[in-house]
């Protein structure tokens, strides 16, 4: 029902982006655990790179190539204005009109309005695990994107969130801003609102409640020390898998604790085709929510472009979520991410900076 133009081109261009940027930058990590919890009878898959079946020579040497965004249809009727909850207060003037002055793209999808969230207590949103504060009206959809940053595919979501002027949030793993700090930066120039989403990707329900804690604070400080700015106090449990136990600490720790509306289940579905009909397909029945897509998933990273010329075809509008205050990241965890750097020299400049080609 959702064919993309040329999505063959697509995924071989996306493929080759992955691998030659993923090769050329940061040190050679390994993939993430695959987590084993299921919660609220959905189970996260976490894929690396090779099972793509791209990680051959030829491939890996390939000059990057950036894939061509499908054309932007024309504008949808907009959407009368209707009355905010108190829970999300948007901001003024609207974001929409701030950021359509500075889109180059007239016709773009853009941010529709920008909320504020209080995280006081520790609130949850999404209606998949909370109830209470639904602040989303008929039409209006958050974009988050889990388990990054990754090379080749983060990049490729953040350009093609660019093209459309399209804000959203992000909830990288900590060890993986470890492995490739320039592109967790990349995120957070593009002015992206960055979470976290603990140190390794592990079950926090199967954990002792002093392993979750070390490893949402954990991540919490390696995210924070990278992005090198303050971090917004959102959260989201790998695989979903919480505790009423850790609920509360979070509400201690005044963390808001975000859920999902909409799993697009690309984490599964690994194909682009797919992914864009899973996504489209939720939201034309659930007309509104919060939308789970994976910037580890090169299979999202290739669709996004044909995904966001639908949404804004079917008239749907992208909420940017924004904090009120930021989260503060706890010493001895700070002082466990330094003291695992030392002997490394200190220099925040982004590769490209340092390493460039002058011969081929």
């Amino acid at each position: 029902m959702y064919r993309m133009t040329g999505l063959a081109a697509l995924a071989a261009a996306a493929a080759m982006l992955g691998i030659g940027i993923g090769w050329a930058l940061g040190p050679q990590a390994p993939a993430p655990d695959v987590p084993e919890a299921k919660a609220v009878e959905r189970e996260v898959i976490t894929g690396t790179i090779a099972s793509y079946g791209l990680a051959s020579p030829a491939v890996a040497n390939a000059q990057p190539q950036v894939a061509q965004l499908q054309p932007v249809p024309p504008p949808a009727a907009p959407m009368p204005a209707q009355a905010r909850p108190s829970t999300a207060t948007p901001s003024s003037p609207p974001a929409k009109t701030a950021a359509s002055s500075r889109c180059e793209n007239p016709d773009a999808l853009g941010v529709h309005r920008t909320v504020q969230i209080d995280t006081t207590g520790g609130p949850g949103f999404g209606s998949d695990q909370f109830k209470a504060h639904d602040f989303l009206e008929p039409g209006e959809i958050v974009l988050t994107f889990d388990d990054g940053p990754w090379p080749g595919n983060t990049p490729a979501v953040l350009a093609a969130l660019a093209a459309q002027c399209v804000k959203a949030t992000f909830f990288p793993i900590g060890q993986h801003t470890s492995w490739h700090p320039d592109i967790l930066r990349q995120v957070v120039a593009k002015d992206h609102t960055v979470g976290s989403h603990s140190w390794s990707h592990v079950n926090l329900a199967k954990k002792s409640l002093q392993e979750a804690k070390d490893e949402i604070e954990k991540g919490i400080s390696a995210i924070a020390i990278t992005a090198g700015r303050p971090l917004a106090p959102f959260f989201r449990f790998p695989g979903l898998s919480q505790t009423p136990e850790l609920t509360a600490y979070l509400a201690e720790r005044n963390i808001g604790i975000f859920s999902i509306d909409v799993d697009s289940l690309d984490f599964k579905l690994k194909n682009p085709e797919k992914v864009i009909a899973s996504v489209m397909t939720k939201l034309d029945k659930r007309g509104k929510g919060i939308v789970l897509l994976h910037d580890f998933q090169q299979s999202t990273a290739v669709a996004l472009p044909t995904l966001l010329a639908q949404l804004k075809a079917k008239g749907f509008k992208v909420v940017h979520l924004k904090a009120k205050d930021a989260v503060t990241p706890l010493p001895q965890y700070d002082a466990v991410l330094q003291k695992a750097r030392a002997g490394q020299p200190v220099d925040g400049r982004p590769t490209a900076n340092v390493v460039r080609t002058i011969q081929d």
